[in-house]
């Protein structure tokens, strides 16, 4: 009975400071006009207070800055395409730790129950491709059977997944973060019965095309309205994920939050870690390895008990010690996936602020009545990308750019090749293009960058300025990636 009248009083206690806080919200008034808002008398415009963004599941915060970006170290394989140069990074979110085995089998189990029986294709296309181990002159069939699905495996960073499948996934996990948001909020049910086209979608969340279980619909204060759903304005759903841009992750590699003082870098490292050495000179961890890479030729591991990074091929995702942001594994174990399209002129087309390269713009197809045509089969809103013919676009009005596709936007084009010169049309003569776009070339509009060093590499490799590249629809078993999510509002966590 105590229990009960202490339950009851708590209860009682939470509802008289919500119904002060809410009291306060309505008599708050507008700045600019006088008018009241958050309330219906007034026409119900809402002015949500916002403190601080919620780390989604898997995250953490990397505070921006400026840095110095590209290789500082010895180019002895004579690439030269990473030219250091000063950047700003703004702050954004990172996977503490790479992807890892249970978490795509998570993935796929959820695509297998929601598209299994329609569309089977969908989970099979997600799969990872386990042949990425074969080798010709190299027993590596146990990890083509065992490396993705076996539990002894299950906290290993995932491999065999190309650029596209990351980008895929990180769409699902952006869903499926802010579905169960919702339901934390007692806004939605749980729904075990999705299928095909019926599933949660943000986008389609956000444009009125999902309803999903409703359990309790948020009260709309627009006179005009009785019950609305979750918006952006509510500041309630996350950002979406997706991967880094190559500036983000060399920047949260480098760690220099750790050995800044007052606008000051002390140290500008070469590995993710303080000191020039790929071993450990803590007296507690004196000569231990600091990541999983290959020693020299033919040695990945060291000699029987006393392996020196105690790894044969990856290793679990917390097997090394983390950098001073927090994340594990910026060096060595496997490679990593990040946004941008690969150029080796990418010191010279840059941005100083944010820096990409590989932006193409869409938008929301519509009928010719102006609604959201309906969503396809699988659940997800139809897109276009923007067209300076479209009048809708108004793209003749914009200076910031003119088309939906700015991947080669200063290079690649005619127009940077050294084929154009001012008298020239502005069009490419056949074969005259600076990238050619066969099916595999060394570099097109489909070659990502990647970025790290991994179990077979040497130290080389180990710093944050290297990068190489492979095209987005091929994958390798030394390759993995991490998602990040964009900070809003202040750079710095509120305290």
């Amino acid at each position: 009975m105590k229990k009960l009248i202490t339950k009851c009083f708590k209860v009682a206690v939470l509802l008289f400071i919500g119904t002060v806080f809410l009291s306060s919200c309505r008599k708050e008034v507008s700045g600019t006009t006088g008018w009241g808002v958050n309330t219906p008398k007034n026409g119900g415009f809402e002015v949500v207070p916002f403190y601080e963004q919620e780390t989604g599941p898997g995250l953490i915060l990397v505070e921006g800055g400026r840095f110095t970006m590209g290789a500082i170290e010895q180019d002895v394989v004579h690439q030269w395409n990473n030219v250091p140069r000063t950047q700003s990074v703004s702050s954004f979110y990172l996977d503490e730790t790479e992807i890892r085995n249970v978490d795509w089998r998570e993935y796929v189990h959820w695509l297998r129950r929601v598209y299994g029986a329609d569309y089977p294709q969908v989970f099979v296309n997600a799969l990872p491709d386990t042949l990425a181990w074969r080798d010709e002159l190299s027993f590596t069939k146990p990890y083509v059977e065992l490396y993705y699905r076996h539990p002894a495996y299950s906290e290993y960073p995932v491999v065999g997944v190309t650029w596209l499948q990351a980008t895929d996934y990180a769409v699902w996990r952006t869903d499926r973060v802010n579905e169960w948001i919702l339901i934390r909020e007692g806004i939605l049910k749980i729904n075990p019965n999705q299928a095909n086209e019926d599933n949660f979608n943000l986008d389609t969340y956000l444009k009125g095309q999902y309803e999903g279980l409703v359990k309790d619909e948020m009260i709309d204060l627009n006179p005009n309205n009785e019950f609305r759903k979750v918006r952006v304005e509510d500041g309630i759903l996350l950002p979406r994920y997706r991967l880094p841009t190559e500036s983000e992750w060399e920047f949260a590699a480098l760690g220099l939050i750790g050995n800044t003082i007052d606008e000051r870098i002390l140290d500008r490292r070469i590995y993710p870690w303080n000191g020039h050495w790929v071993r450990n000179k803590d007296d507690n961890w004196q000569g231990e390895m600091m990541a999983n890479i290959t020693r020299a030729k033919g040695d990945y591991m060291g000699v029987a008990s006393r392996l020196n990074d105690a790894a044969d091929i990856t290793a679990p995702v917390r097997s090394y010690w983390p950098n001073d942001y927090g994340l594990y594994q910026m060096a060595g174990n496997v490679s990593e996936w990040v946004m941008d399209v690969y150029r080796p002129l990418s010191l010279e087309d840059n941005n100083e602020f944010r820096s990409f390269r590989g932006n193409v713009f869409e938008t929301y197809e519509k009928d010719v009545d102006g609604y959201y045509l309906e969503k396809d089969s699988l659940g997800k809103m139809v897109m276009r990308g923007v067209d300076i013919k479209n009048p809708e676009d108004e793209l003749e009005k914009r200076r910031n750019y003119k088309k939906s596709q700015n991947i080669d936007f200063l290079d690649g084009e005619f127009s940077s090749s050294v084929f154009y010169n001012d008298g020239a049309k502005a069009t490419a003569p056949a074969g005259k293009l600076m990238y050619e776009t066969a099916t595999h070339s060394l570099q097109s509009n489909r070659t990502r960058v990647y970025k790290g060093g991994n179990w077979k590499d040497r130290v080389y490799w180990m710093a944050p300025g290297s990068r190489r590249f492979l095209d987005e629809d091929q994958d390798q078993d030394n390759l993995g990636f991490r998602c990040a999510m964009h900070r809003v509002g202040s750079p710095t966590a509120w305290e």
